[in-house]
């Protein structure tokens, strides 16, 4: 059969009678029958009378692997002789898929594989096979899935499109010549969502594996020590995510951020022995000790320079969503970006005053072996943009590491206006003195509230009598109302004060208001009696007078004379002449 490109032209001739026929077959190859999987290499055996020596090396590769699967199953041969058989197998395969990348110049087999996306593990087995001890047959299993898993996102799902990709033929095709193919919006979403799900299904297993340590450190009360080293399956799990990681590090990033992840829930959190209430302190953000063990060894595989500044940017982002009914999730995310920035601000640096062994358990468990440099100036921006109680914290420790600080003037006045914003409606305590309340700034009305509720009205030059206070009011059998922020201030003044504020505005056009009348009640600018017609504001009759001609209190200016004068030396703009002209040319209605 002679297969076509989409575009037309003519491709290489195939060994299966038509596509029914192949997709049967992977279908077979892939099933976990026994029987299914041996008729599926019969058929290959039938393309490879065809091919001759030109059979893909991708197929015959699938083949012999999925025949190893096939003898152990059938429980057939030792355990030597499967480990033998799975060697062989796996040896074939990196040598064959990595030998059509060769040049003239010998490459190393590392770069080739990395370059194909073969996971370096499988390098290295190979390597224990060909070169050293022969690994146990639980490894051998697993690189043959981990393999087939490859072979079949590689080229087998490639082939199911309508479009030629690379062929896996090791002499008629050249990787210069292939044509991309435009990918559909449809077909981005739908492989958005297969790695959205494959990045899910790997953290579940991680979670699932976590749990079965922690039920075995539970039953030996061992929950508050350390988390043990992480066993043989769970760096089996660790080490498909890290070969996942590379090219799908932002769905794994959305994946943690969706809830029974880094925001656990009430089960997750009844089974690691964590109240709701521990660290809730917003001021302060951390995540509980147990809670970061049990992640420990996840973030500290995936911590590098794009993965961690991608999931801090995931963090905030998430955290300017929240709203006031999520205060469990604003916690731990808050607590998150904390942890994150104080483990990698410490992460490689000496400890002094530690001996050799506490610094290597301190290291063993540290979150992160190195720091890495983060893009500062967008965590500030986006720490900005998601207000919440903890953004104060967060916003020094990002100001404190930027590996560029901005002026000290601008720290703190991003830090002031910080708390401006996050500042708590009832952060003031209600038995302050005097001399507390004029240390508190008035930033919002609460606090505005709070100091009208706690200063004296004024501040006269001699003592001034202290109210009776409501205890000793009550005790007397007096009724005692207490006044609101709003209550009028003519009410609050002594007559001490009046009688002082009426002296100061003596020879004065003002005077103090003692009517009853609520001021809170009229706007700025009006009063009592006014009409909201604007025309009463005009005046029938008036007479003028000229400024010389105002009266002048002799005390006022004789105080005024009698102060010294300064910058006399720098000589004056104005003379006296001149002043007296302006005065006498303005004139008083």
């Amino acid at each position: 059969m002679k297969r076509k490109t989409s575009s037309g032209k003519a491709g290489h001739v195939v060994a299966w009678i038509n596509k029914a026929e192949w997709d049967q077959v992977l279908e077979y190859l892939y099933s976990k029958d026994c029987s299914l999987q041996k008729y599926a290499l019969q058929r290959i055996s039938a393309w490879r009378g065809r091919y001759g020596s030109s059979t893909p090396v991708a197929v015959e590769s699938t083949a012999d692997l999925v025949r190893c699967q096939v003898a152990d199953a059938s429980g057939r041969g030792c355990t030597e002789e499967l480990v033998l058989l799975y060697g062989m197998a796996l040896v074939r395969f990196v040598n064959l898929i990595t030998e059509r990348k060769q040049k003239t110049i010998s490459i190393p087999l590392r770069r080739l594989a990395n370059e194909m996306n073969i996971p370096e593990w499988i390098v290295n087995l190979r390597h224990d096979i060909t070169h050293g001890k022969l690994p146990s047959l639980n490894w051998c299993r697993k690189g043959c899935e981990c393999v087939l898993e490859w072979l079949r996102q590689e080229y087998w799902s490639r082939q199911l499109g309508s479009s030629l990709v690379e062929q896996w033929d090791s002499s008629t095709e050249e990787e210069d010549d292939e044509e991309e193919e435009e990918v559909t919006e449809p077909h981005k979403r739908l492989k958005h969502k297969e790695i959205y799900e494959k990045a899910r299904e790997l953290l579940v297993s991680y979670e699932n594996e976590q749990f079965q340590v922690l039920a075995e450190l539970q039953k030996e009360n061992k929950v508050k020590k350390m988390w043990p080293c992480p066993s043989s399956e769970l760096e089996w799990i660790m080490m498909q995510i890290k070969d996942f990681a590379p090219e799908n590090r932002e769905a794994l990033a959305e994946v943690l951020l969706d809830d029974g992840f880094l925001i656990p829930t009430a089960e997750q959190l009844e089974s690691l022995q964590i109240h709701p209430s521990d660290n809730a302190e917003l001021s302060m953000p951390c995540v509980p000790r147990v809670f970061v063990q049990f992640w420990h060894p996840l973030l500290k595989l995936l911590h590098s320079q794009v993965f961690t500044q991608m999931l801090l940017e995931k963090l905030f982002a998430e955290l300017q969503l929240c709203t006031e009914t999520s205060a469990h999730r604003i916690q731990y995310i808050t607590g998150w970006i904390t942890d994150i920035l104080t483990c990698n601000h410490r992460a490689g640096k000496a400890q002094k005053g530690l001996s050799r062994s506490q610094k290597e358990t301190r290291g063993k468990f540290q979150l992160f072996a190195n720091q890495v440099r983060l893009q500062w100036q967008k965590l500030l921006t986006l720490c900005l943009a998601a207000p919440c109680l903890a953004s104060p914290y967060m916003l020094q420790q990002i100001l404190t590491d930027m590996d560029k600080p901005l002026p000290l003037d601008t720290q703190q006045r991003l830090l002031h206006l910080c708390c401006i914003y996050t500042q708590p409606g009832e952060g003031a305590s209600p038995s302050m003195d005097t001399d507390q309340w004029e240390e508190e700034p008035v930033h919002t009305l609460e606090s505005l509230q709070r100091r009208i509720m706690q200063e004296p009205p004024y501040r006269a030059r001699g003592p001034v009598p202290q109210p009776a206070s409501p205890a000793s009011r009550l005790n007397a059998g007096e009724r005692v109302t207490v006044q609101g922020p709003s209550q009028d201030l003519h009410e609050q003044l002594s007559p001490e004060v009046i009688a002082e504020r009426m002296a100061a505005l003596k020879g004065s056009p003002w005077q103090i208001c003692t009517d009853n009348v609520k001021w809170k009640d009229f706007p700025l600018g009006k009063v009592p009696g006014q009409s909201d017609d604007p025309s009463c504001l005009l005046l029938d009759s008036y007479s003028t007078m000229s400024v010389l001609e105002q009266p002048v209190d002799v005390e006022r200016t004789a105080l005024r004379s009698a102060a010294p004068s300064r910058g006399i030396s720098e000589g004056l703009l104005w003379t006296q002449s001149d002043l007296h002209k302006l005065k006498g040319g303005l004139q008083l209605f």
